[in-house]
């Protein structure tokens, strides 16, 4: 771990967030301040800053970040209905938490006014 922030705090089970799926690659839970009714953050275990930090030793960890969503999708019943996959990448692409993650929001129409 690299950032020391509330990310790598929630991967080493150092809070009190509900993990909803972990494996050695990814970490997945609900989001503290939720934009939907499912709003699933998917993080990596290892420490990616922004979405331009990746390069090809990163490519078995993102492809488990979009599986990861598709399965809790599955899970949280919103696949028939649709969801939605975002990753902000920087300031102006709305990025607060300078560590990559995946927002994964469904539950309602109209879930794209949030981003």
């Amino acid at each position: 771990m690299k950032n020391n922030n509330i990310f790598e705090k929630i991967i080493l089970h150092k809070t009190s967030t509900k993990i909803l799926y972990q494996d050695n690659l990814v970490t997945a839970f609900h989001d503290l301040y939720p934009k939907s009714p499912v709003h699933i953050l998917i993080i990596p275990n290892n420490f990616i800053a922004t979405l331009n930090d990746i390069n090809k030793t990163h490519e078995l960890t993102l492809g488990r970040m979009l599986l990861v969503a598709s399965k809790i999708a599955k899970k949280k019943c919103i696949d028939k209905n649709g969801y939605r996959i975002v990753i902000n990448c920087n300031r102006h692409g709305c990025q607060e938490i300078f560590y990559l993650h995946i927002h994964l929001l469904g539950g309602r129409q109209g879930i794209k006014e949030y981003y």
